[in-house]
């Protein structure tokens, strides 16, 4: 979405006319018919889930309050009524502030260029006249953004909130035995902030029409000219373009020219002796990597990464970067490969499996699966696929170092050929496995597999078995996601 702002407001200089909507929009009209759909579907699930989440951090935060109250009641009932006797009065003067919420917005990119969009279409309503229903599917997609933006400012206000309240029992209460209690606030607080960079970043995660719509937006030249003038962040910021904007050009009456500043710097470099070149040199510089430390925070903000929050960072507290992550976002599949050569009893087989993992934390994986294995028969010259049995797996990953995992496991597998589905109730022929080992990760840069995982494993419950099963396994994995 920067990239496309960017494009939007850099682009070489304003027509001196506007061009005809005719000659400049033809590429918008295959404007995706999905597009206003997936916009309001999109913005109304944010929207549910900003409102969801800030209401139970809201009465986690009361619960939390409750206790401690409770807890310093025994030891002295005259400081609990002290600090917490208006609690509940800053509770209804949050809920107050959140009706007004909506009257000063905070500047998100994704939410500006989703809102531009809407509104260029609005004024332009020949684009959406090929849309069944396209006029109200417009109107609902941009009440829908606007309802997402107010649940933002609700979002950022109870953040607010949040950090103030927690400071304030801090100060109360940090000598008086509650260190374990200020400790669960401060992750609240920061969990919520996290969570809030990451809607954020869901926001700006488009699909395939929103994405093929905004490519054609910024195609158009009017589009372009349509956002440098009616952006939030052209309300913000007085965005360069168009020299005979009468606004521009009041904005910068007064202001002194180039030539002029450059002549003040040089009358006080020649007063202030022979080091000052030296020393507004070396300000200059420090200067200058204060504002590359200032633009590389605002890009990181603006793109809605991991790097996007500013929640303080609880002391002795490690985060968790998965929790604020939605259930979907936490899931891992996978794929996994092992073959073994042919014996007395078995043909040359291969294990073909399939994964889907949890991530508890940033080293913690939890999953299950399920198997097929395939015969090729004995040799070349005895080349024959077969079914050679079947498996339902679960497994936990545990990071120990860099790219090296522990890896556990517990498998169920049909160790028998079969020639209908209804042959795997027979139990007789399934065998446990129990598999302990090391994974080594390795990252691709690939268009499905993302990562190829290396696992030798020991199973401990193969000298069990009879036939006696590999007890060493290797095993070749890849995750898709």
């Amino acid at each position: 979405m920067l990239f496309l702002l960017f494009l939007a407001i850099s682009s070489a200089g304003f027509a001196q006319s506007q061009p005809s909507l005719s000659s400049d929009t033809n590429s918008v009209q295959q404007l995706p018919s999905t597009y206003l759909d997936k916009v309001s579907e999109k913005a109304n699930s944010l929207e549910a889930k900003l409102d969801k989440k800030a209401n139970k951090v809201l009465q986690q935060m009361m619960k939390q309050e409750g206790r401690m109250k409770r807890k310093l009641a025994k030891m002295d009932s005259l400081k609990a009524n002290q600090i917490f006797g208006n609690a509940e009065q800053k509770y209804k003067d949050l809920e107050q502030r959140l009706k007004n919420a909506g009257s000063a917005k905070q500047y998100i990119p994704s939410v500006d260029t989703l809102s531009t969009s809407l509104k260029f279409l609005q004024q332009n309503p020949q684009l959406v006249s090929s849309i069944k229903g396209g006029q109200d599917k417009l109107k609902d997609a941009l009440n829908k953004v606007g309802g997402l933006e107010n649940q933002f400012q609700k979002a950022e206000e109870v953040k607010k909130f949040l950090k103030e309240r927690k400071q304030f029992l801090k100060d109360q209460l940090s000598k008086l035995g509650f260190a374990k209690e200020l400790k669960k606030l401060n992750k609240q607080v920061y969990y919520y902030s996290e969570q809030l960079s990451e809607y954020k970043a869901l926001l700006s995660d488009h699909k395939k029409a929103e994405r093929k719509a905004i490519e054609l937006l910024s195609k158009s030249k009017l589009f372009k000219n349509f956002m440098r003038k009616n952006s939030m962040l052209a309300s913000l910021f007085r965005l360069p373009g168009d020299p005979n904007d009468p606004l521009a050009r009041a904005n910068l009456s007064g202001l002194q020219t180039r030539t002029q500043v450059n002549n003040i710097i040089q009358q006080q470099i020649a007063a202030g002796g022979p080091n000052a070149q030296a020393q507004f040199r070396q300000n200059m510089q420090q200067a200058q990597g204060k504002m590359n430390e200032l633009k590389e925070k605002i890009l990181r903000k603006g793109s809605g990464g991991s790097g996007s929050s500013d929640a303080e960072m609880p002391e002795g507290f490690k985060p968790n970067n998965q929790k604020a992550k939605s259930f979907l976002k936490r899931l891992e599949y996978g794929t996994n490969f092992q073959t073994q050569k042919a014996t007395n009893l078995f043909p040359v087989t291969s294990d073909i499996g399939l994964s889907l993992g949890y991530k508890l934390n940033d080293k913690s994986v939890i999953g299950i699966g399920a198997s097929y294995k395939m015969g090729m028969g004995r040799g070349w010259n005895n080349i024959r696929v077969t079914n050679q049995g079947a498996g339902l797996r679960s497994f936990i990953d545990w990071k120990i170092k860099g790219s090296f995992w522990i890896s556990g496991g517990y498998e169920q597998n049909y160790k028998a050929a079969f020639s209908d589905f209804d042959q795997l109730k027979n139990y007789s022929p399934w065998q446990q496995s129990g598999l302990l080992g090391l994974s080594k990760v390795i990252s691709l840069k690939s268009k499905f597999f993302k990562k190829t995982k290396l696992q030798l494993l020991w199973d401990f419950l193969s000298y069990q078995q009879a036939p006696r099963t590999q007890p060493v396994l290797f095993r070749v994995g890849y995750n898709l996601k």
